[in-house]
């Protein structure tokens, strides 16, 4: 097999690397990583993948070191890095909601407003970001770059540009949250000659309509249920079934099967609903992935 037929794909080391991992399984995939390599193998031959940090993987990718990379929307946006983006990937270390950088101060801190921290220090990892903001506020700050623990640091500089997913590091530091500077989720990035050549297109197409299907089943469940025909439209005014409900007869003529994908959040309140409307033989299932 020539280097033609190989698609070089950046795996994120770091805090999205199991996460990653999770997700490439639950697209069919079995992506194996050492405690100490940065070359995990896969179960496609046609994949050649590679660790980088999630901080520096559009450098990698717009060099064209990397086919295709995964790495947030923020450190595309601190590198300005000119790649391809092929599709957004909504998965993170903790939750499906996008993460967010935020301008933070001490509880006991006196500023009030963004205008406030004029001619302050500013400590944070996104450098180049953080700067745009400040410009398109018209406060002028001096931005130190912050080799991590940066929450530790607000309380030695003015202010902390920090990364959040849920805020709670950032409540247990007693910091509040004065802006949000810029949020991020996942992306599935390509370098565009290597997304220019047909086979290298093909492939990092179909390798992202996996990955989105996992991440769109992982929110999904099916549910199978009887029902007898007369209570047949009371339950399928219940369901909102991402497309119209799958019925079909039973042998005896008198009841009918009912299969539908459903919100994963919404079948502990729709499963006792559907008991009441005559439902029975309710089955919910897990989904490996929904493919629109």
């Amino acid at each position: 097999m020539t280097d033609q037929r190989i698609l070089k794909v950046g795996i994120p080391k770091g805090s999205l690397a199991d996460s990653t991992v999770d997700l490439f399984a639950r697209a069919g995939f079995s992506l194996q990583i050492s405690s100490r390599g940065y070359y995990p193998s896969i179960d496609d031959p046609e994949l050649s993948c590679v660790m980088f940090r999630a901080q520096e993987m559009s450098r990698y990718v717009e060099d064209g070191v990397l086919d295709v990379g995964l790495t947030g929307h923020d450190w595309i946006k601190e590198n300005g890095s000119d790649v391809h983006e092929v599709c957004e990937l909504v998965y993170s270390k903790t939750s499906a909601r996008p993460a967010r950088w935020v301008l933070a101060v001490p509880n006991e801190s006196n500023v009030k407003r963004v205008e406030d921290l004029d001619g302050g220090i500013i400590a944070t990892e996104l450098v180049n970001a953080t700067r745009r903001y400040f410009e398109s506020k018209g406060v002028k700050v001096r931005i130190e770059f912050s080799w991590g623990a940066t929450e530790v640091k607000a309380r030695l500089v003015d202010g902390i540009v920090e990364l959040t997913e849920t805020g709670s590091s950032l409540r247990e530091n007693n910091l509040r949250i004065l802006d949000e500077v810029l949020t991020s989720t996942t992306r599935l990035i390509a370098n565009r000659r290597s997304y220019a050549d047909p086979w290298k297109k093909e492939k990092t197409d179909s390798l992202a309509l996996l990955l989105r299907s996992a991440i769109e089943a992982k929110a999904k469940v099916g549910l199978k249920l009887n029902v007898g025909n007369e209570n047949l439209e009371r339950v399928l005014a219940l369901l909102p079934a991402q497309l119209s409900p799958t019925v079909s007869p039973l042998a005896n003529g008198r009841y009918s099967a009912v299969e539908a994908i459903l919100e994963a959040k919404a079948e502990r309140v729709l499963v006792p609903q559907l008991l009441k409307v005559g439902a029975s033989g309710i089955i919910v299932y897990p989904l490996s992935k929904v493919i629109p």
